[in-house]
């Protein structure tokens, strides 16, 4: 075959139909022997079962389960523990395996042949309708007879069963174990805290920030309380002064009345009365008492005036003077005046004792408020401490009761299960070894090497076959072909008959001899 040119499909099919034999043969060869092969192998049955993962019956918003990560992590998790060494040679023991080689081989080796014939595959669901994993898995278990690999997979999938029982249990148990934990640590964080805000509120109380407005509301009472103290000790001053003098006046009159007062006396008296009337009503309407009592001493001295002007004109001896009696020797509005500056008195001594107590809470009030801005940044460190302490515990406490109620939902197996959709099958047909499946690899084995052998024979064909063939090697057109001479005689014992093809470069030479 001249590999030099560009090969048509007439020349595959020409080579095909050349080598057909070379495809035919090996594979049919390699075809019966691979089916024969698989006859003496060992047969190998595998049985199978579907596990499918049941969600919880308690609705998700109701009760929250702690037992977090993926389906797959826990499936690898669980795979790891049940095919351990120490399960697999329980379950090699419980339904004896391997008879023939206990005790000639170790333990390990047949622990390793009994987990390579046990295999788990994940479920993977047709539409995506599991957002947090797989809705289930497979167990295979292949054996050397049905029945021994149908126990065998039951086996397994029993252990499954049990551990996701166990393993659920165990870690809602650890979570809630560690809430518990973290819970009363921050309760003792909390606690320190809130101690600590407190011993700080009872030392600054009165001066924190939160009573700041109030300290302010405060000081503008004591101050407005203050100012009508003030305003109540002046009037008391001035009013003891009016009644001091009008004792004054009244003592005069009463000492003039017992010595005999003379009519000038007298209307200088009533003339300082009225006097002081017409002063007290600038300040104070007639109904205030004041002005009552000095209205009444007004009429009484008239009255005085008038007994006066009629003693004089009577016809006693200008001797004979009058003698003072027990009205002139007792004259009750002495003592109603006495009594009332004693009032003022005790009035001005108990409002300047509540003056100063004023002064002293106003004192006591700026001297907080002073000290409140740097009160302040202390408190907001202790509240905001405070504050996250107990937003922690909240926390913490909201999932302490929701990891309770969700280890309570595993105890009683309300949680997520793993569910056996196909108990372990008992196969019917060996799954090894597959004698449709080795012949079928046979044959294309044996056609992939009689295709190899037909190549290698092509490559080293040097035949000139087609006019394309003797142009290339040529590099010159061809002028005639010679159709194919069939040899219909044999040839004479006395004579020869030859046909030859010589090629020569740029000649064609037919010989025949006879």
């Amino acid at each position: 075959m001249n590999l030099q040119r560009e090969l048509k499909f007439e020349d595959y099919v020409t080579i095909f139909r050349r080598r057909i034999w070379f495809l035919v043969i090996p594979g049919i060869l390699l075809c019966i022997g691979a089916y024969v092969l698989s006859l003496f192998l060992p047969s190998r049955y595998t049985s199978e079962t579907v596990v499918l993962v049941q969600e919880q019956r308690v609705p998700e918003e109701y009760v929250r389960s702690v037992v977090g990560g993926d389906l797959n992590e826990r499936l690898a998790t669980m795979q790891e523990q049940i095919l351990s060494r120490t399960r697999l040679q329980e379950i090699i023991e419980k339904l004896k395996l391997y008879k023939e080689d206990i005790g000639r081989r170790p333990m390990e080796e047949l622990v390793a042949r009994l987990r390579k014939s046990i295999t788990v595959g994940a479920v993977r669901p047709m539409a995506e309708t599991h957002a947090e994993g797989l809705p289930g898995f497979t167990i295979a278990v292949t054996a050397s007879r049905p029945g021994l690999a149908q126990q065998i997979c039951t086996e397994i999938t029993s252990l499954f069963l049990q551990q996701n029982v166990v393993l659920r249990a165990q870690r809602a148990e650890d979570t809630t174990q560690f809430l518990n934990t973290q819970l009363a640590d921050a309760k003792a964080k909390l606690d320190e805290q809130g101690a600590k805000l407190a011993d700080f509120k009872r030392r600054y109380m009165g001066s924190l920030p939160d009573e700041a407005q109030t300290n302010f509301g405060l000081l503008t009472a004591m101050s407005t309380q203050l100012e009508a103290l003030n305003q109540s000790i002046d009037r008391a001053h001035q009013d003891k002064i009016f009644l001091e003098s009008n004792l004054s006046s009244q003592l005069s009159a009463t000492k003039l009345a017992e010595t005999g007062a003379s009519p000038d006396i007298l209307g200088k008296q009533m003339a300082a009365l009225q006097e002081e009337l017409s002063k007290l009503r600038t300040r104070y309407t007639d109904a205030y008492p004041d002005i009552v009592k000095l209205k009444r001493d007004i009429a009484d001295l008239q009255k005085r005036m008038s007994a006066e002007n009629a003693s004089r004109n009577s016809s006693l001896p200008k001797e004979q003077a009058p003698t003072p009696t027990a009205a002139t020797a007792f004259n009750p509005r002495l003592e109603e005046l006495r009594a009332e500056i004693h009032q003022l008195d005790v009035g001005i001594r108990e409002k300047i004792a509540e003056q100063q107590q004023v002064q002293q809470k106003i004192q006591q009030l700026q001297s907080r408020l002073e000290l409140t801005p740097g009160v302040e940044e202390q408190y907001k460190a202790l509240t905001r401490d405070s504050q996250t302490a107990l937003e922690i515990y909240t926390d913490l406490l909201k999932k302490q009761n929701e990891s309770a109620m969700a280890t309570d939902l595993e105890k009683r197996q309300e949680g997520e299960q793993f569910r056996v959709l196909d108990p372990p099958s008992l196969p019917q047909t060996p799954s090894f070894p597959k004698r449709q499946e080795f012949a079928i690899g046979g044959l294309i084995g044996g056609l992939a090497l009689g295709g190899l052998i037909g190549f290698m024979l092509e490559l080293k064909d040097t035949s000139l076959r087609t006019e394309r063939d003797v142009e290339m090697v040529l590099k010159l057109p061809t002028l005639a072909t010679i159709p194919t001479v069939p040899m219909e005689a044999p040839a004479r014992k006395n004579g020869r008959q030859t046909l030859s093809l010589q090629n020569r470069p740029g000649s064609m030479q037919i010989d025949a001899g006879v």
